[in-house]
């Protein structure tokens, strides 16, 4: 287990160097001149070159990545072109917000996908059916979309809940709840369907298999055989799937933040496209990779602990 966490940890590197630099030379087909976004139409050819050289603007594209490079392995991820803020400040001041989407996302997924595909596996044909166009439906659907009737519904139409907005949870825990239900509503169709097939493909196959047959003609409860006994024979891609989710609910956020003007990392990544800040976005980018390294990290830890076969020692 040890050597798969180093080798793990060892492959971040060159991963996280790879999507940075991929980051930059995209960046740099953003249509739109930064120095002129942030001076306005109104200034000199002469005051757009001298901003343009004070951000490193007018050297080659391989010189910025270098320049940035260099403070990115001294820990600077440098400051907004727009705010003067620092990036990596930036980044910690709205990453709570992203993070509690995501997690309540999966917790959601995880609680109604397994109660879904329990109730598919055991509830006969047509529940099975049933169940499998709901999922259908329901990974289909594109999260803006459900976001937007949502707010139609329960925050416009029937004034329940909050349209959009953010309360941090050491403010108002009831509040924070309230603002978190739509977007999680939102974000978490796609993985309540995905689990709800595994759960059901696992459990259905579970329940068919010689020892559990041999355990229910010792006279154990059904209900047991189901939540222990074939429960615990899909954990190990149970736990693959909500890497998964984790990762889709944080690509979601991009889009789900902006509807819900939740002050996020997607909706800083969006503003920051919008506003050609470079330095926000590489940051954002870089935040989102180290996101997905550990949550892969947590997987394989996982996968070796629920599965011994897989451990290296």
């Amino acid at each position: 287990m040890t050597t798969l966490i180093i080798r793990r940890l060892l492959l971040a590197i060159p991963l996280l160097l790879i999507v940075s630099f991929i980051t930059f030379f995209l960046q740099s087909f953003i249509p739109g001149d930064p120095a002129l976004s942030l001076l306005g139409p109104s200034a000199t050819p002469e005051q757009l070159a001298a901003l343009r050289a004070e951000l490193n603007l007018d050297q080659p594209i391989l010189a910025q990545y270098g320049i940035y490079l260099s403070g990115l392995l001294h820990g600077d991820l440098g400051q907004s072109i727009f705010t003067g803020q620092q990036v990596i400040d930036s980044i910690f001041e709205r990453l709570p917000v992203s993070l509690s989407l995501i997690v309540a996302t999966t917790a959601v997924s995880v609680l109604i996908g397994t109660l879904l595909g329990v109730v598919s596996a055991t509830g006969g044909p047509f529940i099975a059916r049933l169940t499998d166009i709901a999922s259908l439906v329901g990974a289909a659907l594109p999260n803006f979309w459900v976001g937007l009737v949502l707010v139609s519904v329960f925050a416009v139409s029937l004034t329940w809940l909050p349209a959009t907005g953010y309360v941090p949870f050491e403010i108002s825990p009831e509040m924070w709840v309230q603002s978190l239900i739509l977007p999680v509503a939102a974000l978490s169709l796609g993985g309540i369907a995905t689990v709800t097939k595994v759960v059901r493909d696992g459990v259905a196959n579970a329940m068919s298999m010689e020892y559990v047959r041999t355990l229910r003609a010792a006279g154990v409860s059904r209900g047991l055989l189901i939540w222990k006994h074939s429960l615990r024979s899909s954990s190990v891609t149970l736990v693959t799937v909500l890497g998964v989710i984790f990762v889709g609910a944080l690509s979601g956020t991009v889009l789900v933040e902006n509807v819900f003007v939740l002050p996020g990392l997607g909706s800083l990544a969006v503003s920051a496209t919008a506003r050609q800040d470079l330095p926000v976005i590489q940051g954002v980018a870089l935040a989102f990779t180290v996101i997905t390294i550990i949550v892969n990290l947590l997987v394989d830890i996982s996968y070796g602990l629920l599965n011994p076969k897989v451990r290296v020692s």
